[in-house]
């Protein structure tokens, strides 16, 4: 556990078997998620075989950690990553930072290496959603349409969960552009082109803003991986072996 602005952080570290010092990479799960979901644990095996320790968080209102998830916010997940970064460096085992994210993981990851870019030696955004504060901006969030002027306290989604309306406000204040240019270190992005919930122009926009990203589109592939997982494992291998 990490605590973070008194909530506790369920989190899970794993190391390769023998390994006395290696690098370690920083995994956050999506909108709705957690760190057993199917995509993140497969992404932790991939960095533990090639002898990389993994830390994977729940973060604020998510799985096992404190917080509602109608209470969460990208204020409250920045910080949680942030924090999450400050305990992983401390681990006296650690050589290198590398920081992974998927959705609204993806996009809190992003924000976390621009503001601690010095810290970071290598960032996967998978499937991105970097869209969110465009679309808050706009009035619209997941599929719920609003005023963005006049933002509700609560919003509610035909899907089941609900929201309290500070975070349309938080996300409105983000320009995930400026944190795009504060990381200058080697990016990875992983995205299916038949995404249903981040469209994949994000992930083309943002390779090309970064100074030194690669791109990697798997052809019909969803937003969680369904249908091709190990050929994004294997983009994330090659990507670390080429470092």
């Amino acid at each position: 556990m990490i605590r973070d602005d008194g909530i506790e952080l369920n989190t899970k570290l794993e190391k390769p078997e023998g390994a006395e010092r290696c690098p370690l990479a920083v995994i956050i799960h999506g909108f709705t998620g957690h760190m057993e979901e199917r995509h993140i644990q497969a992404t932790a095996e991939t960095f533990l075989s090639l002898g990389c320790a993994t830390l994977r968080v729940d973060m604020y209102g998510h799985g096992k950690s404190g917080g509602t998830f109608r209470e969460h916010n990208l204020y409250k997940w920045i910080n949680n990553s942030l924090r999450v970064l400050d305990e992983a460096r401390k681990m006296d085992f650690v050589t290198d930072l590398y920081l992974c994210g998927h959705s609204q993981g993806g996009l809190t990851a992003m924000m976390a290496a621009g503001l601690k870019h010095e810290m970071i030696q290598g960032l996967i955004p998978m499937s991105p959603a970097w869209m969110i504060p465009e679309a808050a901006r706009k009035g619209e969030i997941l599929g719920v349409t609003f005023d963005p002027a006049r933002i509700p306290e609560v919003i509610r989604s035909p899907h089941g969960w609900e929201l309290d309306g500070n975070y349309v406000r938080v996300a409105q204040t983000l320009h995930v552009e400026e944190m795009i240019d504060r990381y200058t270190g080697p990016v990875l992005l992983i995205h299916g082109d038949a995404d249903e919930a981040v469209p994949v122009e994000y992930a083309r926009k943002a390779a090309g803003r970064y100074r030194n990203a690669r791109l990697v589109i798997l052809k019909g592939d969803t937003h969680c991986y369904d249908h091709h997982l190990p050929d994004a494992m294997e983009a994330i291998r090659q990507w670390m072996i080429g470092r």
